[in-house]
């Protein structure tokens, strides 16, 4: 038996467990979208994740001791494994749709919604995973190398979100064009500084 089943992937996945602690309406099936992005990432990088808290703003008692002010709304928090509870994320429902904001800050925000919250998401189980189930990475390389992991699995959810919709049909073959003009745009924005 082990024979046979040695080098396959399990075939059921581990969902995580969403506390909607948030009194702001969400955007119909927003808990279906979760469970979709978490299951897009591998189970081997969401292990030790106990659950995903939504709430409506975060108030974290440790934000408050910080010498540096934090601009807005906290969107997302990890809070790591400490002594016997396992690992879990926290995600501000009113920074990602900004309730307070006039009609078009919210309608944005509100259209927008599934993409902040996946490039949240897949940020915070970066941090989780470079955090505790690779080593090899130092303290000071930490933050690129997050960025790098939300950019890239963003990147790839998106392409396959896109791939059968009519606006991914037009612009696929655009995209090189894109990448290169948005390549020169920074370059010469880099050399105005």
């Amino acid at each position: 038996m082990a024979i046979e089943t040695a080098g396959k992937k399990p075939t059921k996945t581990q969902g995580l467990k969403i506390e909607n602690e948030a009194t702001i309406d969400l955007p119909k099936k927003a808990d279906e979208q979760i469970q979709s992005i978490i299951a897009y990432l591998p189970i081997e990088h969401r292990m030790g994740l106990e659950k995903l808290k939504l709430v409506d703003f975060i108030s974290n008692p440790q934000l408050k001791k910080m010498d540096v002010p934090v601009q807005g709304d906290l969107p997302g928090l990890y809070h790591p494994k400490m002594q016997n509870r396992s690992a879990w994320m926290e995600v501000s429902v009113g920074a990602l749709l900004q309730p307070t904001e006039g009609f078009l800050k919210r309608w944005m925000a509100k259209t927008s919604f599934k993409s902040n919250l996946a490039g949240l998401i897949f940020s915070l189980v970066g941090q989780h995973y470079y955090m505790t189930l690779r080593h090899s990475v130092k303290k000071g390389n930490l933050e690129p190398q997050i960025k790098q992991y939300a950019q890239k699995n963003l990147r790839q959810w998106s392409e396959k979100q896109s791939e059968n919709s009519i606006r991914g049909k037009i612009f696929k073959p655009l995209r090189p064009m894109m990448e290169r003009w948005a390549k020169w745009l920074n370059k010469k924005a880099a050399q105005n500084k």
